[in-house]
């Protein structure tokens, strides 16, 4: 919910140098109106469109606990993959019943917890899982709800380090090899397990349909070949999520339509052909809901011109609050809160003793000073929750802004925080 007036961008109604001014910077601003006004497109799109279906917010691209709040007001599930983001979702009120536990590696002491507080789904994301499962629900004496896990071996076309459902994938049960049958029927038997029915996720930012079909073809093919020999009827399927974003005009950003549409009549006749009734269907959206409502305020500092190469323009953060530029090579818009029109190309980059540390590269701005504020749009998405400590920098504060009123939820870290985990060496070991 952006607006400019008089060269200065305000989001929901507030000013962005008065919120610099307000809370420092680097901030990372979040509209709630914006991240609403998203999740009543899903609703408009899918939610309210079919019978049976759910939406479980990715905790992954954004967790901080007044998130939590938002999403359970909206009606939305969440989806988890650690202890600290279940634990935060719990310690924030969030109903277990509506939290799914996702992850190619989850521990014992996790799967405990996630039993042990009721948590509505576990995903199983390999055969060895289901022992720690059955443990944990042994000792908890519970039944545990369950999807598996499967890599339908699509190709998302999107960024390698973002594919998640390809052959090659750290994540889910191969299709080849038997170990799909293996697993299934180790699954299907367990007395401490109540098997709902498969979840499979191809990748992120994605921008066609056509993988979406294709893992749904797969996974139906699997959910016949099971009811035929096991006479196994799937109550619930999770195709995932990756809808994509307008980062920049590069993106051919779509509407949950164009996705989900296409996807439910292909399952509506896939069960008709199979004689099974529709499963409830859950898809997992999360950059789509909160990324374009993220804004990055930077305060300029050091401008150096390498004459015939290029101008760097320097700002207090970087890599260590938006490192997916130096990892995927991921492209942002930004600007200048300045009267100037936009008259050269320069590269926005982080104060991290990096070459990689780019925010932006070759954008076009006004003129900027030190002490200028510049703003990076669509950084509300895995940004935050990848941040670091690198260089001894610490960590940026979350202001939500809603309806004229902006919110601090998350505070700056101090550097008393930044340092209370270390130990100091009082000397009593020599080292060599």
């Amino acid at each position: 919910m952006h607006e400019i007036r008089n060269h200065q961008v305000f989001i929901d109604g507030c000013g962005t140098d008065e919120i610099a001014e307000k809370y420092g910077t680097p901030v990372l601003v979040v509209s709630v109106d914006d991240i609403n006004d998203r999740i009543c497109q899903l609703k408009n799109q899918f939610l309210d469109r079919h019978a049976d279906v759910r939406a479980a917010y990715a905790g992954k691209a954004f967790l901080p606990s007044a998130i939590c709040t938002v999403i359970e007001k909206a009606g939305l599930c969440l989806d988890v993959v650690s202890q600290g983001e279940l634990i935060t979702a719990l310690k924030a009120g969030f109903p277990p019943e509506r939290i799914e536990f996702n992850g190619n590696n989850k521990s014992l002491e996790e799967i405990q917890l996630a039993v042990r507080e009721n948590i509505g789904r576990i995903i199983l994301d390999g055969m060895d899982e289901l022992e720690l499962i059955e443990a944990a629900c042994s000792l908890e004496n519970k039944i545990a709800n369950v999807l598996i896990r499967i890599s339908p071996g699509v190709d998302s076309h999107t960024h390698q380090f973002i594919t998640t459902g390809n052959v090659d994938s750290k994540f889910g049960i191969p299709l080849h090899g038997g170990m799909l049958d293996l697993t299934f029927g180790k699954v299907h038997s367990s007395k401490w397990v109540n098997l709902l029915g498969f979840h499979c996720h191809i990748g992120s930012q994605l921008h066609d349909n056509g993988p979406y079909l294709q893992a749904v073809s797969v996974i139906m093919d699997i959910v016949a070949d099971y009811y035929k020999k096991y006479e196994f009827v799937t109550q619930e399927l999770n195709i995932g999520g990756g809808f994509g974003i307008r980062y920049t005009d590069d993106d051919d950003a779509k509407p949950y339509s164009y996705f989900m549409d296409p996807v439910m009549d292909c399952l509506e006749s896939c069960c008709a052909k199979i004689g099974i009734p529709r499963p409830t269907i859950v898809v997992e959206p999360g950059r789509s809901i909160v990324a374009n409502a993220g804004t990055t305020i930077y305060t300029v500092g050091a401008i150096k011109e390498i004459s015939g190469v290029r101008k760097y323009v320097s700002v207090d953060g970087g890599m260590t609050d938006n490192i997916r530029t130096a990892l995927y090579g991921s492209k942002y818009e930004c600007h200048l809160n300045s009267s100037e029109k936009c008259h050269e190309t320069v590269t926005i980059c982080g104060k991290c003793c990096e070459s990689g540390d780019i925010v932006v590269w070759d954008t076009s701005l006004p003129t900027a000073k030190r002490g200028d504020h510049l703003l990076v749009f669509g950084t509300g998405a895995y940004c935050q929750p990848m941040s670091s400590n690198y260089n001894k920098i610490p960590m940026i504060p979350v202001v939500f802004t809603s309806r004229g009123k902006d919110r601090l939820v998350v505070r700056r870290q101090t550097y008393d925080e930044l340092l209370e985990r270390e130990l100091s060496d009082d000397g009593a070991i020599e080292m060599a």
